[in-house]
């Protein structure tokens, strides 16, 4: 028998870190939201590696604060070490990463989620998403109680037919032992959505009292700590951190698991799956890099109250005898004892070629998608996508324009685009070098670049906007005053610059000018900036970088001018590819599946040439001509 609740705005299916964003958005915005898990103690579940940041990761969190997401300040709450990767480069691929108590991190989220107004968290499994006249109008569960929406946001994650796998062993479950999600993957594909199927995996949990610290190395935290989110200060997340670990396998590991591969379900077809290339398994590095003689293996603490250890670098889907032996012939690791088995996981997930850029499905109206069902890999790109896809659902049933970030304002923008114009065969993976225009989309100045947007969606309060513009002002007063202070040749300047081993003054300098000096820094030329005012550390690492970089910025603006010039020229929505002459056939196949927006969006379709962008602008135009005569 069929029971019906009453309507709800929006109904999110799955609470994992998009599933959180997504809801949280919509109920922040005023709507009515409902967000269902398999099992409520699972919400924003940390079923991998116990981490949030990393390169690039660290971008996308930064980007989620200043928006008005979440993410940045619960890890700011439960973070176990927090250290800056990358500091001997430039400040572009400077990013942070935590350790993070997951258990706690979990915790914070599913009470923030409880207590927020406009939001219901509910324990049940979705099996069908209902639609009419390709339209959303409700969700089914399995008790088969109807919840009538508008809106529905999917975020699923690693649920949809999963199975877990080691060795001769295969669970149909979710991460963790969880319960899979069995059913929504034929509803799914009943409704015209294609589903492909992934693999990733974990590596085991061992027990910290059978670990010999005295032969792995320590890493510590740096003593100063950076906050990710930008509502906070260095005092407010200053703490005592635990200590992470590294150590190596060895040509004995090696020799372990080559002498084992046939007993691997990666490699006997048992799974069918496409794992991540940049996260593969200890089994696959040692088959890959088979001139390397070890790899690194971090041992990471799961949390303050547990001695589960995470094994970073191992994650395997070999037997458990083989793990066994496998894990203790690592150095410091000879008498562990592993509490949880590696394994691999493999899931179903849609194809992103199936979404617009606004994560919302092609083809069904009001359905939105986001995160590793999307087939991302990552709690940070689950989240950035959540809450994009949150916002446009909200803005949609608010009849307001839903955002799209383009690839120079922000990760989030490069994430998206990649996934719903290039699509992806495994995977996808956040990193620096994805991004054209890293320069600009520095950690750093995110809140600079998408805190105003924040504001206008309605995520930023007005208190926290005029804490962007009042950091504005205080940069730009700064810059010019530097472009306006003079200072001569005199001793103290002269010594100052000679104990500096930069270069001596032959006549007077502007403070900008010698800010731009490789040996020297805003911070350094304290000692002979006379008329300097107490500023805040962010508005100062702001001028610093400003005045450093300032060439490159510019040359990188100059880009984003021509990049802009593409992405404004809009392509109607109901163009017919197949009657452009001169358009190949695979470009006409690839531009109907992936419907671009712009010209620009089409340029980066795989399969589409510069050639081709030519034909489609000149027959643009035309059109244009005969609209306008």
């Amino acid at each position: 028998m069929t029971y019906q609740t009453n309507e709800y705005d929006v109904v999110v299916v799955g609470a994992g870190h998009a599933g959180c964003e997504a809801a949280l958005a919509c109920a922040r915005l005023g709507l009515k939201t409902i967000i269902f898990a398999i099992n409520i103690d699972s919400v924003a579940m940390m079923a991998c590696n116990p981490s949030i940041g990393g390169t690039s990761k660290g971008h996308l969190v930064k980007e989620i604060d200043a928006l008005g997401g979440e993410m940045g300040k619960v890890i700011d709450r439960t973070f176990l070490q927090s250290r800056m990767l990358n500091t001997a480069k430039g400040p572009a691929v400077h990013s942070l990463r935590v350790q993070a108590d997951k258990n706690r991190y979990s915790q914070e989220m599913k009470k923030i989620l409880e207590n927020q107004v406009n939001l219901t968290l509910r324990q049940n499994e979705i099996t069908e998403i209902l639609t009419k006249n390709d339209k959303v109008i409700g969700v089914k569960t399995i008790s088969n109680t109807i919840y009538p929406c508008q809106s529905v946001i999917l975020s699923a994650g690693t649920y949809l037919k999963s199975r877990c796998i080691y060795g001769d062993v295969s669970i149909h479950t979710g991460p963790s032992g969880l319960q899979s999600s069995n059913h929504l993957s034929d509803n799914l594909k009943s409704l015209g959505i294609d589903i492909v199927r992934f693999k990733t995996g974990t590596p085991a949990r061992v027990d910290k009292r059978t670990i010999d610290f005295t032969k792995i190395i320590e890493q510590k935290g740096d003593e100063q700590i950076i906050p990710f989110s930008f509502d906070n200060k260095k005092e407010d997340v200053m703490r005592e951190q635990i200590s992470c670990w590294l150590t190596y396998t060895n040509e004995n590991t090696h020799t372990i698991i080559q002498n084992n591969l046939n007993r691997s379900p990666l490699y006997s077809g048992v799974i069918e799956g496409t794992g991540p290339r940049y996260c593969p398994s200890i089994e696959d590095k040692v088959v890959r890099f088979a001139d390397k003689n070890r790899h690194q293996v971090f041992l990471e603490p799961e949390g303050e109250d547990t001695n589960e250890m995470y094994v970073g670098g191992m994650s395997s889907s070999l037997p458990e005898d083989v793990q066994v032996k496998m894990y203790r012939s690592v150095d410091g690791l000879e008498k562990v004892e592993i509490m949880r088995n590696a394994y691999a996981i493999e899931y179903d997930c849609i194809n992103p070629l199936n979404l617009q850029p606004t994560l919302e499905l092609k083809h069904i109206e009001g359905f939105f998608s986001c995160g590793q069902i999307n087939g991302s890999s990552g709690y940070e790109e689950a989240a950035a996508q959540g809450l994009i896809a949150g916002i446009n659902a909200s803005m949609k049933l608010l009849k307001k324009d839903l955002i799209v970030l383009d690839r120079s304002e922000a990760y989030i923008g490069v994430l998206i685009d990649d996934l719903v114009t290039k699509g992806t065969n495994e995977p996808y993976r956040m990193m620096t070098s994805r991004a054209e225009y890293r320069l600009l989309l520095r950690q750093d100045n995110a809140d600079l670049r998408l805190r105003r947007k924040g504001y206008e969606i309605g995520l930023i309060t007005k208190e926290q906007y005029n804490k962007l513009i009042e950091k504005e002002n205080n940069i730009t007063k700064e810059i010019e005053r530097l472009k306006n202070t003079i200072i001569g040749a005199t001793k103290e300047v002269q010594a100052f610059l000679e104990k500096e081993q930069s270069t001596l003054l032959k006549s007077g300098s502007t403070l900008y000018e010698l800010v731009k000096r490789p040996e020297l820094s805003y911070e350094s030329l304290k000692a002979i900036d006379k008329d300097r005012k107490i500023l805040e550390e962010d508005v100062v690492e702001q001028v610093n970088i400003q005045i450093k970089y300032e060439g490159y910025i510019k040359r990188q603006l100059k880009q984003v001018e021509q990049f802009k010039k593409l992405e404004n020229k809009r392509i109607p929505e109901d163009i017919d590819y197949s009657i452009i002459k001169s358009l190949r056939q695979e470009a006409i196949q690839k531009l109907m599946n992936v419907k671009p927006l712009s010209i620009g969006q089409a340029s980066r379709i795989s399969g589409v040439s510069p050639a081709d962008i030519s034909v489609l602008l000149v027959y643009l135009e035309q059109v244009r001509r005969q609209k306008k005569g």
